[in-house]
């Protein structure tokens, strides 16, 4: 394993041309009008987590067309008002899991609501509007030849339907609300800062999802490579697949973010190139004219898609604590 893409000084430097429709927004706005049409319907039932120090509740709320998304929200046993929250996505084929699994923010004093992924996870089926269609194994396919049917509308609707359905719980403060994720999770915190109004801070850590022109030609390992390989066998359907990943790319869609947000990146990550990590870092914020100092992200030279491991999640408890302040009681 080594470094392969560029190098850091010109990573630090790459602002590729992103295809952008030019219907953008108003696609965007148009699905997410679609799905707040429907009530969120959340609702929030405790379950035994065998914690001691955090409580459990397994939680329902309405996503994109009104489907329903699981989801595991962890509180602070000891805690007092109105707490700020963050939301979790996941990883590419993974779901929310068993109630222990995700823990790290309630640990630290936040609300933590854990999205379960439509379709990858155990306990949110994909009512898939694509079937029929040829795609690829995977997710990356599913519907790719229409935005209005492709995979990731609806999941990118989850993401911001996930944020107004923490937002709705009491033991929230509305107003202090943070989203991250790893790989997949990364790519769709980025799209929800984008989608989402009124986050506070964004944490993706080696983001997939972003740039794809790049992600696709650049790299032959999973899960881009599904790309590659569908349209090898569909030629004919190249440019159609390219114009329907660009209403969905995470770089292209974080140039409206408007919250601070801090990035990680493995130099060494052939999953997630860092040239495509830094395509969305360098234009994150633009459309907004967010603070060269309200961006920042953390570089690992040998690390694989691993990223900073639990060396980052330091960095990260101690970056957000600056901006959302936990409402717990001090340690005695």
């Amino acid at each position: 394993m080594a470094q392969f893409d560029l190098p850091l000084d010109q990573l630090e430097q790459y602002r590729p041309a992103l295809p952008e429709p030019p219907d953008l927004d108003a696609f965007w706005a148009k699905s997410l009008a679609e799905s707040d049409a429907f009530d969120l319907a959340m609702t929030a039932e405790p379950v035994a987590n065998g914690l001691a120090t955090i409580d459990t509740f397994d939680v329902t709320f309405a996503g994109y067309g009104g489907h329903p998304v699981r989801g595991w929200l962890h509180l602070p046993v000891t805690r007092t008002g109105p707490l700020p929250a963050v939301v979790e996505y996941l990883g590419y084929g993974s779901g929310r899991g068993v109630p222990h699994e995700k823990r790290l923010w309630a640990c630290a004093g936040y609300a933590h609501l854990v999205m379960d992924s439509r379709g990858q996870g155990a306990d949110t089926p994909d009512p898939d509007v694509a079937t029929g269609d040829v795609a690829a194994p995977g997710f990356l396919t599913r519907g790719v030849l229409d935005p209005e049917r492709y995979y990731y509308r609806r999941l990118y609707t989850d993401a911001v339907r996930a944020v107004a359905a923490v937002r709705a719980h009491p033991a929230v403060d509305p107003d202090r609300v943070a989203v991250t994720g790893t790989s997949q999770g990364g790519g769709i915190a980025l799209a929800a800062a984008g989608l989402a109004p009124r986050l506070l801070a964004v944490l993706p850590d080696v983001p997939f999802l972003c740039c794809f022109p790049r992600a696709a030609t650049f790299t032959d390992q999973p899960p881009y490579v599904e790309i590659t390989r569908y349209v090898k066998l569909h030629r004919a359907h190249a440019e159609t697949v390219m114009r329907t990943l660009s209403y969905f790319d995470a770089a292209v869609l974080a140039r409206r973010a408007t919250a601070p947000a801090l990035f990680s990146v493995g130099l060494m990550d052939r999953i997630c190139p860092p040239s495509t990590v830094y395509a969305a870092f360098n234009h994150y914020g633009e459309r907004a004219a967010l603070p060269a100092g309200d961006k920042q992200i953390s570089v690992y030279p040998f690390n694989d898609h691993e990223g900073g491991g639990p060396d980052h999640e330091v960095v990260k408890l101690a970056w957000l604590a600056g901006r959302l302040s936990p409402s717990i009681p001090a340690k005695r």
